[in-house]
């Protein structure tokens, strides 16, 4: 048991982020805490930019296992913390800071959370595999990282604004091929045809959003043989899974990979396994008594 935890004294723990509205964590992570019998309190802590680096120093106070942080500042917040550990150093983004004894530690536990739902609940391994990820962000690099770290063999991005998509392409380049594709141009659709794997880490589709409805890809251009992997997940169905499975394609959505990094963070702040069932269920009672549920 890490000796962090005390169970007689309630601790504290939450989510830096703003406008922080719609998230799903606080319900996830205080489901997952009451389930091991821990006395620690998971709160949301929507914060402006300015009051940001002073609310980071507070969670040094031994009450604070730490925090989750979420859009927009998973990038800020590195330049706020002692130590960052190596992974998130090369996404450039941390999303989980641990208190340890009043140091601050920064990792990224997205990368875990992809890798895990791609193997637990897409059945997929990625070694060796030709993988497309649409988007260039933190979520993007997440994935792509997360790819290059476990053998995949090529990697397509592709991107709105191609510069974008190519700057990070040749960031990675080295290790394994990463090609910068153009969002619906005849060589994105070529190189579609041969991948395994895709990957939405783009708002598109996603519900309130000003993409709302829209898929990257149509049903004629996925190959049923690929897994089809979307990190929105309100509407449950995203737009480019319903593509998907007009295809006969296999569908993850967004909802595992949440979990399972939230299962990671639960781990780094307890020292003690998260109950992932625990998690799953709050997050569905969530959305599905609040079909509005953003993230």
């Amino acid at each position: 048991v890490n000796c962090s935890v005390t169970d007689t004294l309630a601790q504290s723990v939450g989510i830096f982020g703003f406008p922080l509205k719609h998230v799903l964590s606080p319900s996830i992570q205080q489901a997952a805490l009451d389930y091991s019998g821990l006395s620690v309190r998971y709160h949301a802590w929507p914060v402006s930019e300015k009051d940001l680096p002073g609310r980071i120093d507070r969670i040094r106070e031994p009450k604070y296992l730490g925090a989750n942080v979420t859009i927009p500042y998973k990038e800020t917040v590195l330049t706020m913390l002692d130590l960052i550990d190596p992974l998130a150093q090369s996404v450039g983004a941390v999303n989980t800071i641990v208190n340890r004894g009043g140091i601050l530690e920064g990792y990224n536990t997205d990368v875990t959370g992809f890798l895990t739902s791609l193997r637990e609940s897409g059945g997929f391994e990625p070694k060796s595999t030709r993988a497309l990820i649409f988007g260039a962000g933190g979520a993007a690099r997440a994935a792509i990282f997360g790819l290059v770290d476990v053998g995949v063999e090529v990697i397509g991005v592709a991107n709105r604004t191609f510069e974008k998509g190519q700057a990070l392409a040749q960031q990675v380049t080295g290790e394994i091929e990463v090609l910068a594709l153009s969002i619906g141009s005849p060589s994105l659709l070529d190189y579609v045809s041969s991948v395994n794997l895709i990957v939405n880490c783009t708002s598109m589709g996603m519900k309130h959003s000003s993409v709302e409805g829209v898929s990257p890809l149509s049903a004629t251009s996925i190959p049923n043989s690929a897994l089809v992997y979307d990190m929105v997940y309100t509407p449950s169905e995203t737009p480019l899974l319903k593509e998907a499975h007009k295809a006969g394609a296999k569908v993850v959505g967004g909802l595992p990979m949440l979990v399972y990094q939230g299962a990671s963070a639960f781990e780094l702040w307890t020292g003690r396994k998260a109950s992932v069932e625990v998690m799953f269920q709050a997050a569905e009672r969530v959305l599905s008594g609040n079909s509005d549920s953003l993230k």
